[in-house]
Protein backbone atom coordinates (compact mmCIF):
# COMPACT_ATOMS: atom_id res chain seq x y z
CA UNK A 1 0.00 0.00 0.00
CA UNK A 2 2.93 2.41 0.68
CA UNK A 3 4.19 1.67 -2.84
CA UNK A 4 0.82 2.66 -4.34
CA UNK A 5 0.65 5.84 -2.24
CA UNK A 6 4.12 6.86 -3.41
CA UNK A 7 3.13 6.37 -7.04
CA UNK A 8 -0.06 8.34 -6.48
CA UNK A 9 2.00 11.31 -5.27
CA UNK A 10 4.23 11.07 -8.33
CA UNK A 11 1.21 11.07 -10.60
CA UNK A 12 -0.27 14.10 -8.81
CA UNK A 13 3.00 15.97 -9.36
CA UNK A 14 2.86 15.05 -13.05
CA UNK A 15 -0.66 16.47 -13.31
CA UNK A 16 0.49 19.71 -11.64
CA UNK A 17 3.35 20.05 -14.10
CA UNK A 18 0.94 19.66 -16.99
CA UNK A 19 -1.56 22.19 -15.61
CA UNK A 20 -0.97 24.54 -18.53
CA UNK A 21 -1.85 21.85 -21.05
CA UNK A 22 -5.29 21.74 -22.63
CA UNK A 23 -5.22 17.96 -21.97
CA UNK A 24 -4.98 18.38 -18.21
CA UNK A 25 -8.59 17.36 -17.51
CA UNK A 26 -8.31 14.23 -19.63
CA UNK A 27 -4.96 13.33 -18.01
CA UNK A 28 -6.34 13.90 -14.52
CA UNK A 29 -9.31 11.64 -15.19
CA UNK A 30 -7.01 8.93 -16.51
CA UNK A 31 -4.71 9.15 -13.49
CA UNK A 32 -7.63 8.99 -11.05
CA UNK A 33 -9.08 5.98 -12.85
CA UNK A 34 -5.70 4.29 -12.82
CA UNK A 35 -5.32 4.94 -9.10
CA UNK A 36 -8.75 3.50 -8.36
CA UNK A 37 -7.91 0.41 -10.40
CA UNK A 38 -4.61 -0.13 -8.59
CA UNK A 39 -6.25 0.38 -5.20
CA UNK A 40 -8.94 -2.16 -6.02
CA UNK A 41 -6.27 -4.57 -7.23
CA UNK A 42 -4.31 -4.18 -4.00
CA UNK A 43 -7.41 -4.73 -1.87
CA UNK A 44 -8.30 -7.80 -3.88
CA UNK A 45 -4.78 -9.17 -3.47
CA UNK A 46 -4.83 -8.62 0.30
CA UNK A 47 -8.23 -10.27 0.56
CA UNK A 48 -7.06 -13.28 -1.43
CA UNK A 49 -3.94 -13.61 0.72
CA UNK A 50 -6.05 -13.55 3.89
CA UNK A 51 -8.37 -16.14 2.43
CA UNK A 52 -5.42 -18.32 1.41
CA UNK A 53 -3.93 -18.08 4.89
CA UNK A 54 -7.23 -19.10 6.44
CA UNK A 55 -7.40 -22.20 4.26
CA UNK A 56 -3.79 -23.28 4.85
CA UNK A 57 -3.34 -22.37 8.52
CA UNK A 58 -3.34 -25.45 10.77
CA UNK A 59 -3.09 -23.85 14.21
CA UNK A 60 -6.51 -23.53 15.85
CA UNK A 61 -5.22 -20.60 17.91
CA UNK A 62 -4.70 -18.53 14.75
CA UNK A 63 -8.17 -19.06 13.25
CA UNK A 64 -11.48 -17.33 13.92
CA UNK A 65 -14.54 -19.43 14.72
CA UNK A 66 -15.97 -18.74 11.27
CA UNK A 67 -12.73 -19.92 9.66
CA UNK A 68 -12.83 -23.11 11.73
CA UNK A 69 -16.41 -23.65 10.62
CA UNK A 70 -15.37 -23.20 6.99
CA UNK A 71 -12.53 -25.67 7.40
CA UNK A 72 -14.90 -28.24 8.88
CA UNK A 73 -17.29 -27.82 5.96
CA UNK A 74 -14.39 -28.21 3.51
CA UNK A 75 -13.33 -31.50 5.11
CA UNK A 76 -10.74 -30.64 7.77
CA UNK A 77 -12.45 -32.82 10.35
CA UNK A 78 -9.40 -34.26 12.13
CA UNK A 79 -8.09 -32.44 15.18
CA UNK A 80 -4.64 -33.19 16.59
CA UNK A 81 -4.18 -32.60 20.32
CA UNK A 82 -0.48 -32.23 21.12
CA UNK A 83 0.37 -33.18 24.69
CA UNK A 84 3.67 -32.08 26.20
CA UNK A 85 4.54 -31.54 29.83
CA UNK A 86 6.56 -29.14 31.92
CA UNK A 87 9.45 -31.02 33.48
CA UNK A 88 13.14 -30.87 34.19
CA UNK A 89 15.51 -32.17 31.54
CA UNK A 90 18.82 -31.58 33.22
CA UNK A 91 20.98 -28.44 33.24
CA UNK A 92 21.13 -28.06 29.45
CA UNK A 93 17.58 -28.52 28.11
CA UNK A 94 14.68 -26.17 28.88
CA UNK A 95 11.66 -27.23 30.94
CA UNK A 96 9.23 -26.74 28.06
CA UNK A 97 10.92 -29.05 25.57
CA UNK A 98 7.94 -31.47 25.40
CA UNK A 99 5.48 -28.62 24.82
CA UNK A 100 7.46 -27.09 21.98
CA UNK A 101 8.23 -30.43 20.35
CA UNK A 102 4.66 -31.72 20.53
CA UNK A 103 3.26 -28.52 19.07
CA UNK A 104 5.77 -28.17 16.23
CA UNK A 105 5.56 -31.85 15.30
CA UNK A 106 1.75 -31.73 15.36
CA UNK A 107 1.87 -28.82 12.91
CA UNK A 108 4.13 -30.75 10.56
CA UNK A 109 1.90 -33.80 10.78
CA UNK A 110 -1.20 -31.72 10.07
CA UNK A 111 0.45 -30.07 7.07
CA UNK A 112 1.29 -33.50 5.67
CA UNK A 113 -2.24 -34.79 6.23
CA UNK A 114 -3.88 -31.80 4.58
CA UNK A 115 -7.20 -32.22 6.40
CA UNK A 116 -6.27 -31.64 10.04
CA UNK A 117 -6.03 -28.79 12.51
CA UNK A 118 -3.85 -28.54 15.62
CA UNK A 119 -5.30 -27.74 19.04
CA UNK A 120 -3.36 -25.74 21.66
CA UNK A 121 -0.74 -27.86 23.39
CA UNK A 122 -1.58 -29.43 26.75
CA UNK A 123 1.31 -28.48 29.03
CA UNK A 124 0.08 -29.77 32.40
CA UNK A 125 0.52 -33.51 32.86
CA UNK A 126 1.11 -36.06 35.63
CA UNK A 127 4.73 -36.03 36.81
CA UNK A 128 4.38 -37.91 40.08
CA UNK A 129 3.79 -37.02 43.70
CA UNK A 130 4.10 -33.35 44.62
CA UNK A 131 4.54 -33.79 48.35
CA UNK A 132 6.69 -35.60 49.06
CA UNK A 133 8.22 -34.94 45.63
CA UNK A 134 9.28 -37.90 43.53
CA UNK A 135 10.88 -38.26 40.11
CA UNK A 136 11.08 -35.02 38.15
CA UNK A 137 9.21 -33.16 40.89
CA UNK A 138 12.46 -33.17 42.85
CA UNK A 139 13.74 -30.48 40.47
CA UNK A 140 12.47 -26.86 40.46
CA UNK A 141 10.17 -25.92 37.59
CA UNK A 142 8.46 -29.27 37.07
CA UNK A 143 4.65 -29.12 37.22
CA UNK A 144 2.56 -32.16 38.12
CA UNK A 145 -1.19 -32.71 38.18
CA UNK A 146 -3.15 -35.79 39.35
CA UNK A 147 -3.97 -38.53 36.84
CA UNK A 148 -7.67 -37.84 37.35
CA UNK A 149 -7.28 -34.14 36.49
CA UNK A 150 -5.27 -34.96 33.38
CA UNK A 151 -7.78 -37.53 32.18
CA UNK A 152 -10.67 -35.14 32.84
CA UNK A 153 -8.92 -32.50 30.74
CA UNK A 154 -8.45 -34.91 27.84
CA UNK A 155 -12.05 -36.10 28.16
CA UNK A 156 -13.53 -32.59 28.10
CA UNK A 157 -11.24 -31.53 25.24
CA UNK A 158 -12.35 -34.46 23.08
CA UNK A 159 -16.02 -33.83 23.89
CA UNK A 160 -15.61 -30.17 22.92
CA UNK A 161 -14.26 -31.03 19.49
CA UNK A 162 -16.95 -33.66 18.94
CA UNK A 163 -19.55 -31.02 19.73
CA UNK A 164 -18.10 -28.75 17.05
CA UNK A 165 -18.20 -31.41 14.35
CA UNK A 166 -14.72 -32.91 14.31
CA UNK A 167 -14.86 -36.58 13.33
CA UNK A 168 -11.40 -37.67 14.48
CA UNK A 169 -9.75 -36.61 17.71
CA UNK A 170 -6.10 -37.66 17.89
CA UNK A 171 -3.99 -37.48 21.06
CA UNK A 172 -0.27 -37.01 20.33
CA UNK A 173 1.80 -37.57 23.47
CA UNK A 174 5.46 -36.48 23.52
CA UNK A 175 6.11 -38.00 26.95
CA UNK A 176 6.09 -41.66 27.95
CA UNK A 177 4.66 -41.26 31.44
CA UNK A 178 1.05 -40.57 30.47
CA UNK A 179 0.63 -42.82 27.42
CA UNK A 180 -1.58 -45.16 29.47
CA UNK A 181 -3.79 -42.22 30.51
CA UNK A 182 -4.29 -41.21 26.89
CA UNK A 183 -5.25 -44.74 25.93
CA UNK A 184 -7.64 -45.00 28.86
CA UNK A 185 -9.53 -41.84 27.88
CA UNK A 186 -9.67 -42.76 24.19
CA UNK A 187 -11.01 -46.26 24.90
CA UNK A 188 -13.57 -44.94 27.38
CA UNK A 189 -14.94 -42.36 24.95
CA UNK A 190 -15.02 -44.76 22.01
CA UNK A 191 -16.93 -47.24 24.19
CA UNK A 192 -19.38 -44.52 25.21
CA UNK A 193 -19.83 -43.46 21.59
CA UNK A 194 -19.98 -46.97 20.16
CA UNK A 195 -23.44 -46.28 18.70
CA UNK A 196 -22.53 -42.78 17.58
CA UNK A 197 -20.37 -42.84 14.47
CA UNK A 198 -19.91 -39.08 14.25
CA UNK A 199 -16.62 -39.02 16.18
CA UNK A 200 -13.84 -41.33 17.29
CA UNK A 201 -10.86 -40.76 19.57
CA UNK A 202 -7.40 -42.23 19.14
CA UNK A 203 -4.35 -42.12 21.39
CA UNK A 204 -1.65 -42.57 18.76
CA UNK A 205 1.06 -44.92 20.07
CA UNK A 206 3.02 -44.67 16.81
CA UNK A 207 4.00 -41.09 17.59
CA UNK A 208 5.84 -41.99 20.80
CA UNK A 209 7.10 -45.34 19.52
CA UNK A 210 8.86 -43.55 16.69
CA UNK A 211 11.05 -41.88 19.32
CA UNK A 212 11.33 -44.58 21.96
CA UNK A 213 11.87 -47.51 19.57
CA UNK A 214 12.55 -46.63 15.94
CA UNK A 215 14.78 -43.64 16.62
CA UNK A 216 16.72 -45.48 19.31
CA UNK A 217 17.36 -48.33 16.88
CA UNK A 218 18.55 -45.85 14.26
CA UNK A 219 21.00 -44.29 16.68
CA UNK A 220 22.31 -47.69 17.75
CA UNK A 221 22.86 -48.61 14.11
CA UNK A 222 25.08 -45.53 13.85
CA UNK A 223 27.28 -46.73 16.67
CA UNK A 224 25.85 -44.91 19.66
CA UNK A 225 25.49 -46.88 22.88
CA UNK A 226 22.39 -47.02 25.07
CA UNK A 227 24.43 -45.30 27.77
CA UNK A 228 24.73 -42.29 25.44
CA UNK A 229 21.23 -42.47 23.93
CA UNK A 230 19.70 -42.60 27.37
CA UNK A 231 16.16 -42.58 28.70
CA UNK A 232 15.80 -38.91 29.58
CA UNK A 233 17.73 -35.78 28.56
CA UNK A 234 20.38 -37.94 26.90
CA UNK A 235 21.60 -37.91 23.32
CA UNK A 236 18.29 -38.90 21.72
CA UNK A 237 16.19 -36.45 23.72
CA UNK A 238 18.60 -33.56 23.22
CA UNK A 239 19.14 -34.16 19.50
CA UNK A 240 15.40 -34.15 18.80
CA UNK A 241 15.04 -30.91 20.73
CA UNK A 242 17.91 -29.33 18.80
CA UNK A 243 16.29 -30.25 15.51
CA UNK A 244 13.03 -28.53 16.40
CA UNK A 245 14.10 -25.52 18.46
CA UNK A 246 17.80 -25.00 19.07
CA UNK A 247 17.12 -22.21 21.57
CA UNK A 248 15.85 -24.78 24.08
CA UNK A 249 19.33 -26.34 24.44
CA UNK A 250 22.23 -24.61 26.18
CA UNK A 251 24.69 -25.66 23.52
CA UNK A 252 27.61 -23.49 24.65
CA UNK A 253 27.49 -24.80 28.21
CA UNK A 254 26.96 -28.37 27.03
CA UNK A 255 29.99 -28.20 24.73
CA UNK A 256 32.26 -27.63 27.70
CA UNK A 257 30.46 -29.83 30.21
CA UNK A 258 31.49 -33.06 31.85
CA UNK A 259 29.08 -35.97 31.46
CA UNK A 260 25.86 -34.99 33.29
CA UNK A 261 24.71 -37.30 36.05
CA UNK A 262 21.42 -38.74 37.25
CA UNK A 263 21.68 -36.45 40.25
CA UNK A 264 21.37 -33.59 37.75
CA UNK A 265 18.29 -35.15 36.16
CA UNK A 266 20.04 -36.66 33.13
CA UNK A 267 19.81 -40.33 32.16
CA UNK A 268 22.17 -40.63 29.19
CA UNK A 269 24.92 -38.51 27.67
CA UNK A 270 23.78 -35.56 25.52
CA UNK A 271 27.22 -34.22 24.66
CA UNK A 272 27.29 -35.71 21.14
CA UNK A 273 23.75 -34.66 20.25
CA UNK A 274 23.40 -32.77 16.96
CA UNK A 275 20.61 -31.20 14.99
CA UNK A 276 21.36 -33.58 12.13
CA UNK A 277 20.77 -36.61 14.35
CA UNK A 278 17.57 -35.03 15.62
CA UNK A 279 16.24 -34.55 12.10
CA UNK A 280 16.23 -38.34 11.73
CA UNK A 281 13.74 -38.50 14.61
CA UNK A 282 11.62 -35.69 13.20
CA UNK A 283 11.18 -37.57 9.92
CA UNK A 284 10.43 -40.86 11.67
CA UNK A 285 7.81 -39.28 13.92
CA UNK A 286 6.08 -37.48 11.06
CA UNK A 287 6.11 -40.46 8.70
CA UNK A 288 4.89 -42.93 11.34
CA UNK A 289 2.19 -40.59 12.66
CA UNK A 290 0.82 -39.60 9.26
CA UNK A 291 0.61 -43.23 8.16
CA UNK A 292 -1.07 -44.27 11.41
CA UNK A 293 -3.62 -41.45 11.31
CA UNK A 294 -4.51 -42.27 7.73
CA UNK A 295 -5.05 -45.91 8.71
CA UNK A 296 -7.16 -45.00 11.72
CA UNK A 297 -9.35 -42.50 9.89
CA UNK A 298 -9.76 -44.67 6.78
CA UNK A 299 -11.08 -47.54 8.90
CA UNK A 300 -13.97 -45.44 10.20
Amino acid sequence: MNYLTQNWRLMKNAVTALSTSHNVVRIAKFVISLWRYLLALALCFCSNMASYAATTEVELDNLTWTEVQQRLVSGSTTILIPIGGTEQSGPYVALGKHNVRAYLLAQKIAQNLGNALVAPVIAYVPEGSIHPPVGHMRFPGTISIPDSAFESMLDATARSFKQHGFKNVIFLGDHGGYQKNMQKVALRLDHEWVNDSTCRVSALPEYYQAVSVSYVNTLRSRGFSMAEIGMHAGLADTALTLALDRSLVRTDALAHAAKPTEAEGVYGDPRHATEELGQLAVKQIIDASVAAIKRVTAAR
